[in-house]
């Protein structure tokens, strides 16, 4: 019984279709795990679940804690009211307001109790220093009348009452500071330009692969609205730990990845899905890193985007990030823009999509230094320094095609479903068959 289960399960992973899902045991019953020495030989050796410096939001993953001089937050007070969240901004909204009319209209009262107007509020021939002013409650709505200029012409106030009329001045200006800073800060709380940023989209996985006979790491971007980041840039760094010469121990040292600062290739016009990459070179610090090196390595990838928004004219930034194992050697992203009649669709459903390709194992480094003696082999096309030009129609083609497929090329002109890279450089069919490592 037990066979035919294990054989119904394997059949089930062989055509695609989910086995049931085990009910799990209340933890009181489960049994423990015992490991045994047959396990850890059988069983390659997992990595630790690493801490993401930044989260794959943007949100960074970092606690100040054991601030002591807390004060520096009130010497910003504006920007502290601006970054707390909604609801405790909401309760502070409504709290100032509420004290503010309170407090004049505690001194409001106070005044008509001392000038003997809620005592002598029946006699006709008195002059009080507010018309209908005869309680605290009474007191608590002119206050809310004058800050808010509400005129119902019931309660006024008299020109027999000069400490009222200061009263009046000074919470006409307080008034209209709080409204300023009040108004301000939820103004500027809903205008965010982070919630701009919600709608720009980074591919789940970076990949590396060769481009142009060169070693590149990839990650793609895209933004899901009609209008456009202006002056849109981006940068990459990289982050991991690091020990000096001299023993000293940095923990989440910053590296820059150069992604096009010195050609200009860093500033994007964000229209359609961009394939960002970063060439390899000497001054990379994965230069010298083979696939065996980088399955051993942790580090973390945080990618940062910039621009400004169209609408509003507000700076905004989005980030993302790349552990090591979302960094995958000898894949390439499918392409996601067509041409159709009178415009380009980008399909989304594909964005994260990647498809394997055939990519050596040694480092750049290494890549490198066998092109500068020559062509690996004469099969391989795309790791050789002058690599075979093929010629389409710049509208029709937007991906370069195995010179191979000329069949399969004429069946889809014929048909009209050309496909095409965001980028225009990468290749969407399949490369050449190409060895792991590189020849001796």
């Amino acid at each position: 019984m037990a066979g035919d289960s294990r054989v119904l399960m394997d059949h089930n992973m062989e055509i695609g279709v989910t086995p049931a899902q085990v009910k799990k045991l209340p933890k009181h019953l489960r049994e423990a795990q015992i490991s045994t020495e047959r396990t850890h030989l059988i069983s390659d050796p997992a990595k630790k679940p690493r801490q993401r410096y930044v989260q794959k939001d943007g949100k960074c993953n970092v606690h100040h804690g054991n601030v002591q001089e807390t004060y520096r937050y009130l010497s910003d007070l504006f920007t502290t009211l601006v970054d707390l969240r909604w609801r405790l901004s909401l309760f502070i909204f409504t709290l100032v307001y509420i004290v503010n009319w309170l407090f004049f209209g505690f001194l409001w009262w106070l005044i008509a109790l001392i000038r003997g107007d809620l005592v002598h509020a029946d006699e006709e021939d008195w002059i009080p220093c507010v018309e209908n002013l005869n309680s605290f409650v009474s007191a608590f709505l002119f206050s809310i009348e004058t800050e808010t200029t509400i005129g119902y012409g019931y309660r006024v106030i008299t020109e027999k009452c000069p400490e009222g009329i200061i009263l009046l001045l000074v919470q006409a200006i307080l008034g209209s500071i709080v409204n300023a800073m009040m108004v301000g800060c939820m103004f500027v709380k809903i205008s965010q330009p982070k919630n701009r940023a919600e709608t720009l989209m980074f591919s789940h996985k970076a990949v590396i692969s060769v481009r142009d006979n060169k070693m590149c790491l990839m990650f793609r971007v895209g933004d899901l609205r009609n209008s456009h980041i202006v002056e849109a840039s981006i940068r990459a760094k990289l982050i991991r730990s690091q020990q000096t010469k001299e023993g000293e121990f940095i923990p989440l040292n910053q590296t820059d990845i150069n992604i096009g600062f010195d050609t200009g290739d860093d500033r994007l016009f964000l229209v359609s899905p961009l394939i960002i990459s970063h060439e390899i070179n000497e001054k990379s610090p994965f230069w010298e890193m083979t696939l065996p090196q980088m399955e051993k390595e942790e580090f973390e990838i945080v990618v940062i985007l910039e621009g400004m928004v169209e609408a509003t004219g507000m700076t905004c930034q989005a980030r993302s990030s790349y552990l090591d194992t979302e960094v995958l050697w000898g894949y390439r992203f499918t392409p996601v823009l067509s041409l159709e009649k009178g415009f380009y669709e980008v399909d989304y459903n594909n964005f994260h999509d990647i498809y394997e390709t055939n990519t050596p194992t040694c480092s750049a480094k290494e890549l490198a230094a066998k092109l500068r003696e020559g062509p690996l082999l004469p099969q391989l096309s795309l790791l050789s320094p002058e690599p075979k030009m093929h010629t389409f129609d710049t509208l029709d083609r937007m991906s370069e095609r195995d010179p191979l497929s000329q069949d399969e090329d004429k069946e889809e002109r014929d048909s009209g479903g050309d496909r095409g890279e965001t980028n225009g450089s990468a290749a969407a069919l399949e490369d050449p068959p190409l060895a792991d490592g590189l020849p001796d």
